[in-house]
């Protein structure tokens, strides 16, 4: 397995060596220990699958309290993948961070606590896994406005189909500070 920084610290690229013939392919997904070697090493809970059409963004999404950490994949179709930084104090509190995540790709996405995440579908049809470090905590349950010009997210598609909740969550500015995570250096 082979780790690439991004440029937001904490939020890991993990890419497997994968073994492959004319009978398809195999490669590990998770390995606590080989992850471990490099000072990662989550504890899950919870594992989750959405699927999704062409268009559809799911997100900003974060829990707090009860943060998640979550390690996101495809494994079919592609997705753009975006981590933000929202913990108060920290030194990157707003910025992003994005990676094509593919079930071409085979690469995973590490979303550390304390991030809010989100993901637009850019195939036909994707289906997106996620593994989480706490459980969902509906009393936790928070976004951010996807579009929020204070971030100034990037995203390679206009218009995208959202959620009712999606539609209508609040500018990250406009987020009480009590509901927001807190940087712990």
């Amino acid at each position: 397995m082979k780790l690439i920084e991004t440029g937001l610290p904490g939020c890991v690229v993990v890419e497997p060596r994968v073994f492959g013939d004319d009978r398809g392919f195999f490669f590990e997904s998770f390995n606590l220990d080989k992850l471990g070697a490099h000072g990662f090493s989550p504890r899950f809970v919870q594992g989750n699958v959405s699927s999704s059409a062409r268009g559809v963004l799911r997100g900003l999404h974060y829990q707090w309290p009860n943060p998640q950490g979550k390690y996101v994949s495809v494994l079919e179709g592609e997705v753009w993948d975006v981590a933000v930084d929202i913990r108060r104090g920290s030194p990157h509190f707003g910025r992003w961070t994005a990676v094509l995540l593919s079930a071409e790709n085979k690469r995973h996405f590490w979303i550390p606590e304390g991030f809010a995440h989100g993901f637009v579908a850019l195939s036909e049809r994707a289906l997106f896994t996620y593994l989480c470090t706490a459980t969902y905590d509906p009393a936790a349950d928070a976004n951010i406005r996807w579009d929020d010009p204070d971030l100034a997210i990037d995203w390679p598609l206009a218009g995208p189909r959202l959620s009712p909740k999606d539609a209508k969550a609040p500018l990250l500015a406009d987020v009480p500070p009590d509901r927001l995570p807190v940087y712990v250096p």
